[in-house]
């Protein structure tokens, strides 16, 4: 399949300046699984309130109707690029005014000796547009995420709650004296003691967070007036003669513990989806306690309350049971009949009570599958599109328009770093940043070298509050025109500060609309998913192109070969993550080892040489034959080799997280066909987890191409 230069809409011709007067889109709460860690602010919220903001999906009934509404018209490029969505239309509408009324009174002077050029049917932008329409570009993508029937019978058990807090009635100190704490107060002193050892207890929003949340369950009137004077050592020494209990306990009593908890969840961890037995992603509610987060969230410390039946909806097949509230003296919060979504269960998120958690079913469910299977192969499809984006692109950065240029840059950035979109937030989420709400303090211009090299150093907090810090090399004209963004505010009235956008002529709204006009359903999200998956196949073609007999390598250097193809793959896409606290140990280990080994082999060596001479002789007195010496000698230098392999990769590896690459971004038949093609055990390569998410994809062949 291949893009259409007729039927593409160029950049240049696309990109109009926004103007809007209508109301901003409705924001649509954020879909979090329940395993998501979470923490809540809103104690004093009633119930009842709570409730009320729980979104009701719509009907089967009503799914044809919304089907209907859902479908966008086709629309001209002024209505493309209409809209509010980044706050900042109603100055590039001015701006568009004022455009419009020196062009119209340039036309005035010039219409006398001008004369009308004839314009061929149906060339126009417009005509261009209706024609993307008709062929479905520009369409959203109808997918299976609430907009059709996606079961016809469903049973489950609902959700696991965890138990009531159990009051241990250890005493902290204050000032040097004990303290009585009610149950529900205990409960938020015992989260924060536990917390003694790590580094959480290091951040200070954390810990103003906590004490905010110790400061609310004790109240105004508590003797503890200041965490300085809070001895938390009685319930920490509690903790860690718990903690030993549990480690004496003789191999009998663990298994019975472990059998009482496998028959406690049994009922939860698989539903019947029509006809097919299904497992169950994570059935259980969180218990309370401080929020830890992602990265640096702003939120972490918080106190994540106790979710209630009362505030979960159950989705269930018409034919089924409702299942049984599993908390006495509760009942479900409502319970639907909702064949569109996919979800068992959801609630209000404790800590971001507008977001949404959901029980969905497994990573290796058939809808699950499906998902995968439709992701990469929209991934797939960008290949025959991407020529022409990026052509249009670079031709935007020339244009005279600013907004135009704005939305080239924004778009380079998204293909060539796969950054992420970046939407803007509310007041009381976290500040993270993507490309299209990049700060000019995000940024630094760095000079240019002697080698031509035009470098930026981008440093801000993406997804999940993780710091992206890069320095990337771009393109001369990328380089100019973001320098030149940050200078001056669109309308170039004032100079920008620190904190002003960097494209504030645009948003990641108008980004995705034009992205819909080349290829239906397509967004700034696929790009990362394409990015991804061709990075490590040029990477894993490049590394067996380079020997002629690549299958004749040893496993666990081609093991070696594909990590390292994984980990370019983890620093394009930012996937970061601190050293491990185990590292150092785990390498002193492996340090050890390699010394020992090290000298077993040089003792092997020398060994060999008195065996050629006749004159090696083992425990027994007897003459060994060197031959066989030889063996042990190859067979040590062998496990030489792997263990030094091994310590190099841990040590390459150490920030780098691969597996959220391989989990979401990397098409695994890319992995899958090079692991038949080169003699590879996949068990290598995916874990468990992996090999059972990935069922679909285990029959490519070895030919396959991303």
């Amino acid at each position: 399949m291949s893009s259409s230069s007729s039927e593409e809409v160029p950049l240049a011709k696309l990109v109009a300046a926004r103007s809007s007067d209508g109301p901003p889109a409705a924001k649509k709460p954020k879909v979090i699984p329940a395993n998501a860690d979470s923490d809540s602010d809103s104690d004093d919220v009633p119930l009842a309130a709570r409730m009320a903001k729980m979104p009701v999906p719509a009907s089967p009934q009503a799914a044809s109707s919304t089907k209907k509404s859902s479908k966008l018209s086709k629309k001209s490029l002024k209505q493309i690029h209409s809209g509010t969505s980044s706050g900042r239309s109603e100055k590039l509408k001015k701006i568009k005014q004022q455009k419009i009324k020196k062009e119209r009174k340039a036309n005035k002077v010039a219409k006398a000796g001008a004369k009308p050029t004839a314009r061929k049917a149906g060339s126009g932008i417009k005509s261009k547009i209706k024609r993307n329409a008709a062929n479905g570009k520009g369409k959203k993508a109808v997918e299976g995420n609430g907009k059709k029937v996606m079961w016809t019978t469903l049973h489950h058990h609902g959700v696991l709650f965890p138990p009531e807090y159990t009051p241990h009635g250890v005493k902290m100190l204050y000032d040097n004296k004990a303290v009585d704490l009610t149950p529900a107060q205990e409960e938020v002193m015992t989260a924060y003691a536990m917390m003694r050892e790590t580094d959480y207890l290091k951040k200070p929003t954390f810990v103003k967070n906590a004490w905010n949340a110790m400061k609310a369950v004790l109240g105004k009137n508590h003797v503890i007036k200041s965490l300085d004077k809070c001895d938390f050592t009685p319930i920490w020494e509690w903790h860690l003669a718990e903690k030993e209990k549990k480690k004496q306990m003789t191999k009998e009593e663990k298994k019975k513990v472990k059998e009482d908890k496998d028959a406690a969840e049994a009922k939860y961890k698989f539903c019947q989806v029509d006809d097919r037995r299904e497992q169950v992603g994570n059935f259980r509610v969180e218990p309370p306690g401080l929020f830890r987060g992602r990265g640096e969230h702003p939120k972490m410390g918080m106190w994540k309350r106790r979710v209630y039946p009362e505030e979960v909806t159950i989705n269930i097949g018409e034919d089924a049971e409702v299942p049984k509230c599993p908390v006495p003296g509760h009942r479900w919060g409502r319970v639907q009949h909702d064949h569109t979504v996919t979800w068992l269960a959801c609630w209000n998120d404790p800590i971001n009570v507008r977001d949404l958690k959901y029980v969905f079913l497994a990573a290796n469910s058939q809808f699950k599958a499906e998902s995968d299977l439709a992701k990469y192969e929209k991934a797939r499809k960008l290949k025959d599109y991407i020529e022409k984006i990026r052509k249009d692109y670079m031709k935007g950065l020339k244009s005279k328009d600013k907004v135009k240029r704005q939305m080239a840059c924004a778009i380079y950035l998204i293909d060539r770093l796969a950054l992420r979109a970046g939407h803007e937030k509310d007041e009381d989420e976290a500040d993270t940043v993507g490309c299209c709400t990049l700060k000019v303090d995000n940024v630094e211009f760095l000079d240019v070298g002697d080698d031509g090299k035009h470098e930026v150093k981008f440093d801000f907090l993406g997804k999940d509050s993780i710091r992206y810090e890069n320095v990337a090399e771009i393109h001369e004209l990328v380089y100019s025109n973001m320098k030149d963004f940050s200078l001056k505010t669109i309308d170039g009235k004032r100079a920008k500060r620190p904190e002003d956008l960097l494209f504030d002529g645009m948003s990641a709204t108008d980004i995705n609309q034009l992205f819909k006009c080349y290829m239906p359903g397509l967004s700034a999200k696929v790009f990362r998913t394409y990015n991804a998956s061709i990075t490590l196949a040029k990477l894993l073609r490049e590394q067996t192109d380079a020997q002629q007999r690549y299958s004749g390598k040893p496993v666990e250097e081609k093991k070696a070969d594909y990590d390292r193809a994984n980990k370019e793959v983890a620093i394009l896409c930012n996937h970061q993550r601190s050293v491990p606290k185990g590292h150092a140990g785990s390498m002193d280990k492996l340090n050890e080892k390699l010394k020992a080994l090290v000298e077993e082999v040089k003792g092997l060596k020398d060994d060999f040489k008195k065996a050629k001479a006749g004159e090696h002789k083992d425990a027994k007195g007897k003459f060994v034959a060197a031959e066989k010496v030889k063996t042990k000698l190859d067979r040590a230098q062998e496990r030489l080799k792997k263990l030094k392999l091994q310590r190099a990769v841990k040590e390459d590896l150490k920030t780098v997280a691969l597996g959220t690459s391989k989990i979401n971004y990397m098409d695994p038949r890319i992995t899958i066909a090079w692991c038949k093609a080169f003699e590879t055990p996949i068990e290598k390569i995916f874990n468990k987890s992996l090999l059972s998410k990935f069922h679909w994809a285990m029959t490519c062949e070895p030919t396959f191409s991303f």
